[in-house]
């Protein structure tokens, strides 16, 4: 069906060198979307008040017919019994920016010292992180993922007119690229597509109720889009994660997770806005254009042959040819 998405073609992640991968892990980075509620588990923490993602579950069961033992993994998580018969669970709704896998160079990995020495140094720019929600999918399992999707969607040229609007979601893959150009190790893989998978093993009561609620949820997702693209930290954190107070004006960052239940530490904008001037959009278009492939495991590019962007200092100190930098 539509709502299944061939439109939304997600293929399975792979690792940078395989073969000298010896165990798989699951530690990541990436953004929290995790959020307390009323309906969920009583220990889920809030990260972030921008999305209720409750709005797109289904936890009377109305278009769902069943899902596997975990339920609902966003919006609160599964509160357990006797208000939920699924396995009681904190909300741990993320992005995946770049999954680390494990922090054993034995096995391939890299060191969380190493982690922490290069988010700490400066070296990745963080801007502040603004997103919008894009769609909500059934991806390509059977029985399928829910995913809620931060897709990059593109405004005018924005590649190579910097007189255009910055795409939806651009801090997302501006990360990630940085991220993907500075660390190589064996274990590293790109996650797809920016998602948060929902819930897994969604069997719907029938196609028509499945119609019904991607309908639901597209209406969900038109009001969000209405607000346009919003930050998602709900407070001021510490390093490692504990929070300090209250939101200050650019405090939303990229968190490292050692799996998707434990948040070890925070790393704050360090890029700041406004991102107007000719040196800023020039750092940023110059890391938009670059898309890593993981069928080839190579870097492609969507930049007309033209323009050749060239080494780029992402401390901002040179952006070759864009935006009058040079």
């Amino acid at each position: 069906m539509l709502w299944r998405a061939l439109l939304f073609f997600h293929m399975q992640p792979e690792k940078l060198n395989p073969e000298a991968s010896k165990v798989d892990g699951l530690a990541f980075l990436g953004l929290s979307l995790a959020r307390n509620s009323a309906a969920g588990h009583p220990e889920s923490v809030t990260h972030q008040t921008a999305f209720d993602l409750n709005e797109i579950q289904d936890r009377d069961y109305k278009y769902l017919l069943a899902t596997d033992d975990n339920g609902w993994l966003v919006g609160g998580g599964e509160p357990g019994p006797p208000r939920s018969y699924k396995l009681a669970a904190a909300d741990s709704a993320h992005v995946e920016i770049m999954r680390i896998g494990t922090y054993d160079r034995e096995w391939g990995g890299i060191t969380v010292e190493d982690i922490l020495t290069v988010l700490r140094s400066g070296t990745i720019l963080i801007p502040q992180i603004e997103v919008l929600p894009t769609a909500v999918v059934a991806n390509w399992n059977e029985p399928p993922e829910l995913e809620i999707r931060f897709d990059m969607e593109p405004s005018g040229s924005h590649l190579v007119d910097c007189s255009a609007p910055l795409p939806v979601n651009w801090s997302l893959r501006f990360i990630h690229n940085q991220l993907f150009r500075r660390l190589r190790f064996a274990s590293r893989f790109c996650p797809g597509a920016f998602h948060s998978t929902i819930l897994r093993k969604a069997e719907f009561r029938s196609p028509e109720h499945e119609k019904q609620y991607f309908e639901m949820c597209g209406e969900v997702v038109k009001g969000w889009r209405e607000k346009g693209p919003q930050p998602l930290n709900d407070g001021n954190w510490d390093v490692d994660g504990s929070k300090r107070g209250e939101a200050t004006e650019h405090s939303s960052g990229l968190w490292l997770f050692q799996d998707r239940n434990n948040i070890t530490n925070f790393f704050p904008p360090n890029f700041l806005p406004p991102y107007d001037t000719p040196q800023k959009q020039g750092v940023i278009r110059s890391f938009l254009h670059d898309e890593w492939d993981v069928g080839d495991m190579k870097w492609k590019t969507s930049l007309p042959e033209e323009f050749d962007s060239g080494p780029v200092n992402v401390c901002g100190a040179t952006c070759v040819n864009y935006c009058g930098q040079s």
